[in-house]
C-alpha cells in the first residue's frame, strides 16, 4: 500500500468516526496544546527577562560592584555575620576603578538595597510609594536611559548636591499630566527639588510599572534617607561589549589590591552582570518548568495508551478485512505498514490540532496576563513530532497483532 493511499484511508477512518477519533485524540491535543503554550510563556518570558528586567538592574554590556551576594536560598547566620564585616562600596572606590579601566565609558554610583519609597507631591496633586534613586551622573550612561523631556543628572548637579530630580514618565505624568514638567518644583519626602528631566516611557514588566520613580543626586540621597542604612553599589560599563570580561577581571584585582587581599582569601565584595540575573532566573525558574513539561510527557503517554488501546479495537473490527488482504497477498509488513500508518495519522491529526489551540491559548494569556509569549517554531515542530512518535511507538503493538492474525482463522470470524 502506497503511503500517500494508506494516508488516505486513514484520514477517512478519522473521519467515518468522528466522535470515537475526538475522543481518542482529547488526551493528545490537550496535551500539545499544553506543550506549546507553556513553551510559548517559558520563551516569552526568558526573552522579557533577559530584554528588559536584568538589563534594566545592571545595564546592557555593564557590571555592577556589590557588598553582599545576590544568590538563590537562604544565607545562614554565620554566613550573613561575614557578609556584614564586609567593607562597604564607598566613592572612593571610583578612583581605584576608574585608574584599573581607564578606558571605561562610563562608572557611576548608586544607592543601594532596599530601595526607598516615598511620596511626590506638586501643588495640589500628589502620587505615593515613587522609587527613590540617588545616583551620580553616569549612572543614565551606564543604564543607556533616554528622554521625554529635559535633560540628566550633571557632575556639578552632584558635587554642588543641588535639589534637582529626573521623574519617571508615569510619575511626570501623574502629577503634571499635559503641563510641561520641565523647571517646576515638585517635593519628594517633603523636601522641595526641581525637575530637569522626564524619562522615556519603559513600560511595564509583569504588571509592574518601571516608570514609577525619581532620579535624584547621590549625596542629597543620602542626607534624606541616611548613608547606612542604604549602602552604595558600582555601576561600570566598558566601552564595547567584549571588553566586559576583561573589565570585570581588572576591576576584581584593582578592589583586591585596595582592600589589601591575599592571594588565597575570598572576594568580600560580589561583581555581577545582567548574566547573573538571568542565571537566578534560570535556578528559580527551572524546577517548575521541568515539572510542567513532565506532566505534559505523562499526559502524552496517557494519550498514547488510549491509541494503543483504539488501534487494537480497530484490528479487532477489521479483522475479516486483515484476513482477505493476507489471503490476497499482503506480506505481514504490509498489514504493519497499514496499522502503523493509520497510528501514526490518527495522532498527528490531534497534533496539528492541538498546535493550533496551544498558539491561541498562547496569545490569549499574553493578552489576558502579565505574562509574555512567544510562540516558536521549533516548538510547534517538536509537538507535532512528538506526536507522531508517540503514535509510531503505541501502534506498534497492535501492529504486530495484526500481522499475527491466521488468514484461514481471519476468515471464519464474523
Amino acid at each position: 500500500m502506497q503511503l500517500v493511499e494508506a494516508i488516505i484511508l486513514a484520514l477517512k477512518t478519522v473521519w467515518s468516526h468522528r466522535l470515537r477519533s475526538f475522543f481518542t485524540l482529547l488526551g493528545i491535543i490537550v496535551s500539545v496544546a499544553f506543550l506549546v503554550a507553556v513553551v510559548a510563556v517559558i520563551q516569552g518570558m526568558n526573552a522579557y527577562v533577559r530584554e528588559r528586567l536584568a538589563g534594566a538592574i545592571v545595564g546592557v554590556n555593564a557590571f555592577q560592584v556589590r557588598r553582599d551576594p545576590i544568590q538563590v536560598g537562604f544565607i545562614d547566620d554565620e554566613a550573613w555575620k561575614q557578609i556584614q564585616r564586609r567593607p562597604i562600596i564607598a566613592p572612593e572606590d571610583v578612583a581605584f576603578i576608574t585608574k584599573a579601566i581607564p578606558d571605561a565609558e562610563a562608572i557611576a554610583l548608586q544607592s543601594g538595597w532596599p530601595t526607598p519609597m516615598a511620596d511626590v507631591q506638586w501643588r495640589n496633586r500628589e502620587t505615593g510609594d515613587v522609587f527613590i534613586f540617588g545616583v551620580t551622573a553616569p549612572y543614565v550612561v551606564v543604564q543607556d536611559y533616554t528622554f521625554a523631556a529635559g535633560d540628566p543628572l550633571t557632575d556639578i548637579d552632584v558635587q554642588q548636591r543641588r535639589y534637582v530630580a529626573v521623574l519617571g514618565y508615569d510619575v511626570a505624568d501623574k502629577l503634571f499630566g499635559p503641563v510641561d514638567p520641565i523647571d517646576k518644583t515638585m517635593s519628594i519626602a517633603r523636601q522641595h527639588f526641581r525637575v530637569i528631566g522626564v524619562h522615556k516611557k519603559k513600560g511595564s514588566a509583569f504588571g509592574n510599572s518601571q516608570d514609577n520613580f525619581a532620579i535624584i543626586p547621590l549625596g542629597i540621597f543620602r542626607k534624606l534617607f541616611g548613608q547606612r542604612m542604604f549602602g552604595l553599589q558600582l555601576l561600570v560599563k566598558p566601552k564595547a561589549p567584549e571588553l566586559l570580561p576583561a573589565a570585570i577581571d581588572d576591576a576584581t584585582v584593582a578592589l583586591r589590591v585596595e582592600r589589601r587581599l591575599r592571594p588565597k582569601d575570598p572576594d568580600n565584595f560580589g561583581i555581577f552582570t545582567s548574566d547573573t540575573f538571568l542565571n537566578i532566573y534560570r535556578t528559580l525558574t527551572q524546577g517548575v518548568f521541568a515539572v510542567l513539561i513532565g506532566v505534559v510527557a505523562l499526559s502524552l503517554v496517557v494519550g498514547g495508551i488510549v491509541i494503543m488501546n483504539i488501534m487494537l479495537m480497530v484490528v479487532s473490527e477489521r479483522t475479516r478485512e486483515i484476513g482477505l488482504r493476507k489471503a490476497l497477498g499482503a506480506r505481514r509488513r504490509d498489514i504493519v505498514w497499514q496499522i502503523l500508518t493509520e497510528s501514526v495519522t490518527l495522532s498527528t491529526f490531534g497534533g496539528v490540532i492541538g498546535t493550533f489551540l496551544g498558539f491561541v491559548l498562547a496569545i490569549v494569556i499574553s493578552k489576558v496576563s502579565p505574562l509574555p509569549a512567544s510562540v516558536q517554531v521549533w516548538s510547534v515542530v517538536t509537538g507535532i513530532g512528538i506526536t507522531a512518535v508517540v503514535g509510531l511507538f503505541f501502534g506498534m503493538y497492535p501492529a504486530m497483532r495484526a500481522a499475527r492474525l491466521d488468514p484461514i482463522e481471519a476468515l471464519r470470524r464474523e
